[in-house]
């Protein structure tokens, strides 16, 4: 498996929206996206500024996403 991008998380959002994703709320730093088709495709992405997200939280997200590291590299 290939290395993971270190990227802020409103990047990982723009990402993701590119990808088909929709905000479904905020709460704090936490912004809940649900993919427009397929329901069962959702991310929870944690926004601190510009930092980077922590290594094992954009694993998790891809997961939930359904989202291959490749895929997320093209979109970024």
């Amino acid at each position: 498996m290939s290395d993971l991008p270190h990227v802020p998380g409103h990047r990982l959002v723009r990402a993701l929206q590119k990808a088909g994703f929709v905000l479904l709320r905020q709460r704090g730093s936490h912004v809940l996206l649900r993919h427009r088709e397929d329901f069962t495709r959702r991310a929870t992405v944690i926004l601190h500024g510009s930092k980077p997200i922590k290594p094992g939280t954009p694993q998790a997200i891809l997961r939930g996403a359904k989202l291959t590291v490749e895929e997320l590299r093209q979109l970024l």
